[in-house]
C-alpha cells in the first residue's frame, strides 16, 4: 500500500468523510488531491513531503512564503498538510 492510500485510510479512521450526502467525493479525496498538488508545486514525491513535512508545512502556513497557496479553497491546502503532518508523525 502506497503512502497516499495509507493517508486515505488514516483520514477515514479519523472520521473524515469519503463522500458528500449527494454522493460526491468529500474531504478524504480532497485532502489527497491537495497533497498531490503540493507535490506538483514542489516537484517532489509523497515520500519526500513526508520526509520534509517540518520544513514544507510552515511555508504554506500563516506567515510562510507560500501562505497564499496554503489558503486556496478556504485553507484546504494548509489543512491537508496539517493532517498529513499528523499522519506522518503518528504512523511512519
Amino acid at each position: 500500500m502506497g503512502l497516499k492510500e495509507q493517508f486515505e485510510k488514516y483520514l477515514i479512521n479519523k472520521g473524515y468523510k469519503q463522500t458528500t450526502p449527494s454522493g460526491h467525493p468529500s474531504t478524504v479525496y480532497d485532502y489527497c488531491k491537495r497533497i498531490d498538488k503540493v507535490c506538483e508545486w514542489e516537484n517532489i514525491t509523497w515520500h519526500q513531503i513526508a520526509d520534509n513535512i517540518s520544513v514544507i508545512l510552515p511555508q504554506y502556513d500563516i506567515g510562510g512564503e507560500k501562505e497564499d497557496l496554503g489558503k486556496i479553497s478556504h485553507s484546504a491546502v494548509i489543512n491537508a498538510l496539517r493532517r498529513f503532518s499528523e499522519f506522518v508523525t503518528h504512523n511512519l
